[in-house]
């Protein structure tokens, strides 16, 4: 018998996520936290309404891929290219000090035995999970803060992607050492992600003449281009999933950078914006707290919880804040990124899924990585706020202002010029 109970789980998913959005608005915090908070508070966590459903799952998914769609379109292609390498160096660094601080904080509460290989790569595992980054929930704090675009803004969204693409490659390897019956080759991931960048480059290439060539062709109705666009989105978004193993969400990212240099991309912006506000990211953040069930953890647990918790905040803003300085970013900056890099969400859920599957997260370890990517979620877009927040100092001794200033004209820029 066909049920109906979605609709009033919709409904309810809608209606707690905006009252609690506008309830941390009003204490000046971002919205997506009540998002966020209205998951936990309707889900197994607290009250037990509402529970993760097949059909939920795949609306939150969908969700993600428009979110990270539209983040695309409202990206500076140029201002990216600029940040590509500083990317780079901001992720490795956002993943080696995670992985090295994970990794000490395991081996000090894991019971196994020091030479024993499974504890090593439990503890290995550990680290893993702690290089993730949520960059979906970043990405929406930005937006509704308006820095999405910002030099500091590009960073975080190319040093997140990238440590998806090391996310995979860490897994991969940590699984096909667990489970060699699964006869992983590594070398055939590498290739496939080298694949799908190279097919992304030719087929975006063909795309963006197609695509522009027909809006100033045909510009009459401009509907077609929303679904036009909309169909290479999940169509690129599929393939890098399915045929290449890179997450859907960077073949969502890409396929809306390749548009977003077309004409009328702010029309088709502000249509999928519309969407994903109305539905679809609603429903995305209230089902990751649907998908928590808070463990019961003994006092040990409870310690290694919060050392764990610290770890994963410290390591990321450190690192990435390390990284971030080692490119010539200023302090302030330097302070976004790694705040803009601490959440793990979905991504870390899923990593240690993974990782429980094949014997690599052992049961009384997972409570405590629950509770670290509620708490990193939650406290992300607060930090995000506070680290945004605009200096009321004069623009001449705006320490944002003078980094924008030498990025554009330079290190001799003259700085009693601009104040004047």
């Amino acid at each position: 018998m066909l049920s109906y109970k979605y609709l009033f789980d919709i409904a309810l998913i809608l209606i707690s996520t905006k009252l609690l959005g506008l309830l941390t608005r009003k204490f000046q915090m971002p919205q997506v936290v009540g998002a966020l908070l209205a998951g936990l508070v309707m889900g197994p966590a607290m009250l037990n309404i509402l529970n993760e459903t097949h059909f939920i799952r795949q609306m939150a998914e969908l969700g993600v891929i428009v979110l990270m769609f539209t983040a695309g379109l409202e990206t500076d292609v140029q201002e990216l290219k600029k940040t590509g390498k500083a990317s780079l160096v901001i992720a490795l660094m956002g993943v080696l000090f995670p992985l090295l601080g994970g990794f000490a904080i395991a081996s000090l509460f894991n019971k196994g035995d020091a030479i024993n290989t499974n504890a090593m790569m439990q503890n290995i595992f550990i680290g893993i999970i702690l290089t993730a980054t949520s960059v979906s929930i970043t990405v929406e704090t930005l937006k509704e803060l308006g820095k999405l675009s910002t030099r500091a803004g590009n960073a975080i969204l190319g040093a997140a992607l990238i440590d998806d693409i090391l996310g995979i490659i860490g897994v991969t390897v940590m699984v096909s050492l667990a489970d060699p019956s699964q006869s992983v080759n590594i070398w055939w991931v590498l290739a496939k992600i080298m694949l799908f960048f190279i097919g992304s480059l030719g087929v975006g290439f063909l795309f963006y003449i197609f695509f522009d060539k027909w809006v100033k062709r045909y510009d009459k109705d401009l509907r077609r281009f929303i679904i036009v666009s909309f169909v290479f989105c999940l169509l690129l978004a599929f393939v890098a999933e399915e045929v290449f193993g890179v997450a859907d969400i960077t073949g969502a990212f890409i396929a809306g950078l390749i548009i977003s240099n077309t004409e009328r991309t702010k029309y088709i912006e502000a249509r999928f914006n519309t969407m994903s506000y109305i539905l679809l990211s609603p429903i995305f953040f209230a089902s990751i707290g649907i998908s928590i069930e808070m463990p019961e953890m003994s006092g040990s647990i409870i310690g290694f919880t919060i050392l764990l918790l610290i770890v994963a905040i410290l390591t990321k803003v450190i690192g990435c804040g390390i990284g971030a300085k080692l490119c010539k970013y200023s302090n302030k900056e330097s302070l976004r990124i790694g705040v803009g890099m601490v959440s793990r969400g979905e991504v870390a859920l899923i990593i240690a899924s993974k990782g429980a599957a094949v014997g690599l997260m052992s049961a009384a370890m997972f409570g405590p990585v629950v509770v670290m990517v509620v708490v990193t979620a939650v406290i992300t877009p607060i930090l995000l706020k506070i680290v945004f927040r605009k200096n009321k100092n004069h623009p001449g001794n705006n320490e944002e202002v003078h980094s924008e200033l030498i990025n554009r004209y330079g290190p001799k820029f003259d700085f009693s010029k601009a104040t004047h």
